[in-house]
């Protein structure tokens, strides 16, 4: 990768009234659309980040749609990666001018967050969905009236994004920024799954159901460990091809066969180690616990809604097999992004190959191209032209 910004000025701007042009969801269901919002100063502990790119996630199209509830007005965008323009009293960690790719926010206080399992924090909630600081303060106003930002503690799909020093992760200025953010939640959460929860071993076997990015971050990261077999499964023949090239031995396309399991039982009697579900229809959950051996472990990330519920056959529980449910990888992003750079590097997790950038003007038809499975990983990326006249300048 090579890198395609230039740094700001080092000195710290006045951020009293910075105006941003953000991507507003207005009605669950409708396109969103672009508006202009006044940004709070940063406060304590958090940072003014202009963006440069901004991942689209599987969470932000079903928070549009409404399966994810938010107040409105909002802005969502949790895969942001920019600039520190500004920083709020207290902020040590960074500086003005750093580069940072930004994940989940969390508390760094409670048993989940102080024994590595940030993304089980016990605020998780407060901090990522419900539109407001702890406080309930809002980071952004529109004519005066409140604006529910704090997505994942950063809502990027805007020219500048307030953060904090906790969910945001320094990176190599030498590295093209506008393609980092993905790093923060759909590559580490298949990568993250794959490596931190299913511990998955040389020689053991895998089969991903569902190889959009977050599944073919699973790809990747099982091929770092020499998983073998590593079986792809999707109904998307070029995204089967794509995971072939970046790992899996074996593909199966589940509409060119009568019978999946017996399928998989000819790749891999008498199962596989490890079964991970990016797709989240109950259907698709039995069959990744049915692939496994005995014992096996199945996680699954996969989302259909609240309401959305799922049967298991018990047998297969008392038959040694294991299904977990998992957030953001059972990740630290503090550890794991630059992890995944280190990986990146030595050519052993390409996840560049697998994005597509477009125009922040384009968001929704990204939105659009992703929602087709045109597009594995739309991201979008800010013109100095699309930042506010206004705005703070670096």
């Amino acid at each position: 990768m090579t890198a395609t910004h230039q740094d700001p000025q080092s000195s710290s701007p006045d951020t009293g009234g910075v105006r941003a042009k953000v991507a507003l969801l207005e009605a669950v269901g409708e396109p969103l659309r672009l508006a202009e919002v006044d940004l709070d100063a940063p406060q304590d502990g958090e940072i003014l980040v202009r963006m440069v790119g901004v991942g689209i996630c599987h969470t932000d199209i079903s928070t549009a749609h409404g399966s994810i509830p938010v107040p409105l007005p909002a802005v969502l965008g949790h895969e942001g990666s920019g600039v520190v323009e500004a920083l709020g009293p207290g902020v040590e960690q960074l500086a003005v001018g750093d580069h940072v790719a930004l994940s989940f926010d969390h508390c760094t206080e409670c048993p989940q967050c102080t024994t590595g399992h940030p993304a089980y924090c016990e605020l998780f909630g407060s901090l990522n969905y419900f539109g407001t600081r702890l406080d309930g303060s809002v980071t952004m106003h529109r004519d005066g009236e409140d604006v529910y930002g704090s997505f994942f503690g950063q809502s990027s799909f805007a020219t500048h994004a307030i953060a904090s020093v906790r969910n945001a992760v320094k990176v190599p200025k030498e590295l093209p920024l506008e393609l980092l953010g993905p790093l923060g939640c759909g590559f580490q959460t298949g990568a993250g799954s794959v490596l931190n929860v299913l511990e998955a071993r040389s020689g053991e076997g895998i089969i991903i159901f569902g190889v959009g990015a977050v599944g073919m971050g699973a790809v990747m990261a099982a091929k770092t460990v020499a998983c073998d077999p590593i079986i792809a499964v999707d109904t998307n023949a070029e995204r089967l091809q794509i995971a072939t090239e970046l790992g899996a031995t074996a593909t199966i396309n589940p509409s060119d066969t009568a019978d999946l399991l017996w399928t998989v039982q000819e790749l891999a009697a008498p199962g596989l180690h490890h079964a991970f579900d990016a797709v989240g229809h109950a259907a698709v959950i039995r069959q990744a616990l049915e692939s496994l051996r005995s014992p096996g472990h199945c996680v699954t990330v996969g989302f259909q809604g609240l309401e959305h519920e799922i049967t298991i056959d018990q047998g297969h529980l008392l038959l040694g097999r294991r299904l977990s449910g998992v957030i953001e990888g059972d990740a630290d992003p503090a550890d794991f992004v630059p992890r995944l750079l280190e990986l990146h590097a030595a050519g052993k997790f390409p996840f560049d190959r697998l994005i597509k950038t477009f125009p922040f003007s384009e968001i929704n038809e990204a939105i659009a191209a992703a929602d087709a499975g045109d597009v594995i990983k739309p991201v979008l990326t800010f013109e100095r032209a699309e930042h506010m006249p206004n705005e703070t300048q670096a």
